[in-house]
């Protein structure tokens, strides 16, 4: 057994609201100085992760963290500075580091700080109180616990690659000298396993997992079936059939594709010109049954959040509706750009990093028929049910459009899952996915990352495999 322990800055109190972390924030920005506007951003969090393999704990993380980014805007400059502490020390030469930088930065008409825009907060409960209360002993348990389960859940099943506990708490508060004073805090957790299934010679892998707020929101028995069922289900698989097909793919796949879409609405990639969406603002982009929605304020959301990077409270965004185009995302500086205002959907990766537009919760409304996976399967009839896809970094382009990705999964007949099939390509663009959905399913999972999972059905895609 590894074990990794790192310790860096101070966890909170269990609970506490990050009062302490404003009172920081609202000091640091304090030292102002005239005709510049400075934005503090702080934050403080701590992870676990447990890996257990082969009856025993592969290694074990035990890191907290703190730091502040800093941001000054100076003549329409903009310079920015980090720090990993939250040491007295280091918050003053931050700040000149960002005075520093800003002086060397280009000068920008649209470089500007968040200021209020009167939107309403609307409150999300993403804390669970008792996740500092539990043990690393009961997290450790139930890594152990989750690998010898996938272990014995099926004959088939030859090897556990590993399981995996994960969990997270983050404080952050955000104080500008442009009137923006915002704080939040989430806890998050996972459970995830990998196996290998085994028939003769074949062999299949599948991975599994669950997620939650906290240690008593994780499933083992969902992580486990998931990861068994897409494993023995692809044992004996052979190459596909070739042509055009409708296309069923799985809530994962779905949620993929949806990330892809999303970095196609950022504004900012559309005023660069990098957006397959580009002028197309108006326009029927996709089938009348799309209607695509970024909504953050939805507590179930992985990313859900009550403010965004900058401040400004978190709202709900329809994108597309009906298959028409309706806006792009924008955080205060794109939006600038635009001629319009933030959508309050600045993202960024923590206070290492600066803001910029992006989706956290996209969802797209379900089908009138609200079928799920069985119902969108009988629907189809005939075609190709992908449960897993390869080379979407190099075969899916938001800005041309283009997809072309690997994938295996299993044949539909009668609007069943029947033999499975591998080594084949799917391919189509974005632009001609969008125009030719059959079916959008109801069965809503969400699931780590910027968007949910629904299983999804498009039509008339080429399918290239024997």
């Amino acid at each position: 057994m590894s074990t990794v322990i790192e310790e860096s800055g101070a966890r909170g109190e269990e609970g506490r609201v990050p009062d302490d972390l404003l009172a920081l924030a609202d000091r640091v920005a304090g030292w102002a100085r005239s005709g510049e506007e400075v934005e503090v951003y702080v934050a403080r969090g701590h992870e676990t992760e447990v890996r257990a393999y082969d009856g025993e704990v592969e290694s074990l993380t035990s890191a907290s963290s703190a730091g502040i980014g800093i941001r000054v805007v100076a003549d329409h400059r903009l310079g920015f500075a980090w720090a990993g502490s939250l040491d007295e020390s280091v918050l003053g030469e931050a700040l000149d580091e960002a005075r520093d930088n800003a002086s060397f930065a280009t000068p920008d008409e649209h470089v500007r700080l968040a200021v209020p825009d009167g939107v309403a907060a609307v409150p999300v409960d993403l804390w669970d109180e008792r996740l500092a209360e539990v043990p690393t002993t009961e997290k450790v348990a139930l890594a152990l616990a989750l690998e010898a389960q996938a272990r014995g859940a099926d004959p088939r099943i030859r090897q556990v690659n590993a399981a995996d506990y994960g969990d997270a708490s983050v404080e952050v508060a955000l104080v500008s000298t442009t009137g923006i004073r915002a704080s939040s805090r989430r806890t998050s957790g996972y459970l995830s396993v990998g196996v290998i299934a085994g028939d003769g010679e074949a062999s299949q892998t599948g991975g599994g997992f669950s997620v939650g707020r906290g240690f008593d929101g994780l499933d083992p028995d969902r992580a486990t079936e998931d990861a068994v069922t897409r494993a023995v289900r692809l044992l004996g698989a052979t190459k596909g059939p070739s042509g055009r097909s409708t296309v069923v793919f799985d809530r994962r796949v779905a949620s993929t594709l949806l990330s892809v879409v999303s970095s196609a609405l950022s504004g900012e990639a559309v005023a660069k010109g990098r957006s397959f969406f580009a002028g197309r603002l108006g326009e029927q982009v996709g089938d009348p049954v799309l209607t695509l929605v970024d909504d953050p304020t939805d507590p179930r959301a992985y990313g859900a959040a009550a403010f965004d990077a900058e401040g400004l409270a978190c709202r709900r965004n329809v994108l597309v509706d009906a298959g028409v185009l309706r806006g792009f995302l924008y955080d205060t500086v794109s939006g600038s750009r635009a001629g319009t205002a933030s959508t309050g959907s600045a993202v960024r990766g923590g206070f290492a990093g600066t803001p910029g537009p992006g989706c956290r919760a996209l969802t797209l409304a379900p089908g009138r028929e609200g079928h799920d996976e069985a119902g969108v399967l009988a629907a189809v009839g005939e075609g190709l049910f992908v449960q897993s896809v390869t080379g979407v970094h190099s075969g899916v382009n938001p800005i041309s459009g283009d997809f072309s990705v690997g994938a295996e999964g299993l044949m539909i007949r009668d609007g069943r899952l029947a033999e499975p099939v591998r080594e084949i390509t799917v391919a189509s663009t974005l632009q001609r996915i969008l125009q030719s959905l059959v079916a959008v399913g109801a069965d809503l999972e969400w699931l780590p990352g910027i968007a949910a999972g629904q299983t999804l059905a498009v039509g008339d895609m080429q399918v290239s495999g024997v």
